[in-house]
């Protein structure tokens, strides 16, 4: 059966195990007949991809931490490849003292650190994917609504969520003239590894799922299907915008 990505090279960066919104994404983009690349950060982090990614979908390392390795594996990408149609950019990081403590007791290490990798990285990636990106092409991130919203311990992560939604913006006026659109998907609480790393993140799943309309939680699935959308030439008209795909949490 044919797909609205076939003939597509996507490239997903940050895809951890089989339970993250980016696995979700990668399995709909496959379906849709996408060729996919998986970036991962080390080695340890390869060898668990490989239990379980498929055979056609190709591995490349890619610390999104260091900028020449960034350059240089998009420069890979591009020689291999040639061009591609979409970049998605699933990846944040928060170390443990940060994320557990309150905004308050915040450090400048802490606070850099959880800037630099969950919002700095994607003004990286698209300056280094921007090259290789066909015309139309396609930037996605993901983010959280703690961006606008004091959620509890959410913390720093919120108010680099916050600096990526900007990023979005500012990619998006950058890149347009190019063709290439940068959105992100504001997706709803879904148990993955990324959420057991918040205080208290049994209370703000159960919390998140009964603010729904239907009372269940979105699903990292759902997600993947609106991300393969937003990969594809059917959202050329979208360009800048948060979409949300949390069952309407954001709206109570």
């Amino acid at each position: 059966m044919s797909g609205f990505l076939d003939g597509k090279t996507i490239v997903i960066m940050g895809v951890a195990n089989k339970r993250s919104i980016a696995w979700g994404c990668t399995q709909a983009i496959l379906n849709q007949g996408a060729k996919v690349v998986l970036t991962y950060q080390n080695d340890r982090i390869k060898k668990s991809l490989e239990r379980f990614v498929p055979d056609d979908a190709d591995l490349l390392e890619c610390d999104v931490s260091d900028d020449e390795n960034v350059k240089a594996a998009f420069e890979q990408i591009g020689s291999k490849y040639g061009k591609i149609d979409g970049v998605i950019h699933a990846i944040a990081y928060a170390d443990k003292d940060t994320l557990t403590s309150g905004l308050v007791n915040t450090t400048k290490v802490g606070y850099d650190l959880a800037q630099n990798i969950s919002a700095y990285s994607l003004i990286s990636v698209a300056r280094y994917a921007e090259p290789v990106l066909n015309n139309p092409g396609s930037i996605l991130t993901l983010t959280y609504f703690g961006s606008t919203r004091a959620i509890p311990n959410y913390n720093m992560m919120g108010v680099a969520k916050a600096a990526l939604e900007a990023n979005v913006r500012y990619l998006a006026s950058d890149l347009g003239a190019n063709g290439v659109r940068v959105n992100a998907i504001s997706a709803g609480a879904v148990k993955t590894l990324a959420v057991t790393g918040i205080k208290h993140h049994s209370e703000l799943l159960k919390e998140s799922e009964s603010r729904t309309v239907d009372q269940k939680s979105v699903t990292t699935a759902e997600i993947g299907n609106v991300a393969a959308f937003l990969m594809s030439d059917l959202s050329t008209g979208m360009t800048g915008d948060v979409v949300y795909v949390d069952k309407g949490v954001h709206l109570i």
